[in-house]
């Protein structure tokens, strides 16, 4: 593969069998020569956003707050911020147009304050790939790309997203089959 799927969406495919990513979008954040990562944006966490603020010694943030998402296997303890508007208070990567990621602790504190980036949504750990397992994954059928999209990842909900990003690509869901079947 020539080419990078940051910025994108990994959906999962049929042959994906790894129960961490079963039906599965993935939010592409970097993907190179040195592997990739990424952050599933539709699996919530069971892990409340109140407890993760006052596990950093944070005040509880606003209770209309989002849920948590569960953003990958890697690193569970990790937290991640994905935000839609540009964050002047610190250091974000922008992974599409509308799309920042963070690890700032400003952020969450502004978040608290109520003068954070909207919308935002909290995210612990990541899924990440070594050099050339995506690629392997992707030729194998696991995953399928789409485009990523600031509505997919904020106002899309959490249970509709596979689903919606297949048909996004006139794919639907309910034809796919899994073609390593057993005779």
């Amino acid at each position: 593969m020539d080419t990078s799927v940051a910025p994108g969406v990994l959906i999962a495919g049929p042959q994906l069998y790894d129960p961490n990513f079963d039906h599965s979008v993935v939010l592409m954040c970097e993907h190179s020569g040195e592997g990739a990562m990424g952050l599933v944006i539709n699996r919530e966490s069971s892990i409340s956003i109140q407890t993760v603020f006052e596990s950093i010694d944070l005040s509880p943030p606003p209770p209309d707050a989002p849920p948590v998402l569960h953003g990958g296997p890697v690193q569970p303890e990790r937290g991640w911020i994905i935000h839609g508007s540009r964050w002047e208070g610190g250091e974000s990567l922008m992974v599409a147009e509308g799309i920042y990621v963070s690890t700032s602790r400003d952020i969450l504190e502004a978040l608290v304050e109520g003068t954070g980036p909207k919308p935002y949504r909290l995210v612990l750990g990541y899924a990440g790939w070594a050099p050339g397992q995506l690629e392997a994954e992707i030729t194998q059928g696991a995953w399928i790309y789409g485009k990523a999209y600031a509505d997919l990842v904020f106002n899309i909900p959490v249970e509709e997203r596979w689903a919606r990003t297949l048909a996004d690509l006139g794919i639907d869901p309910s034809q796919l089959v899994d073609t390593v079947g057993q005779a």
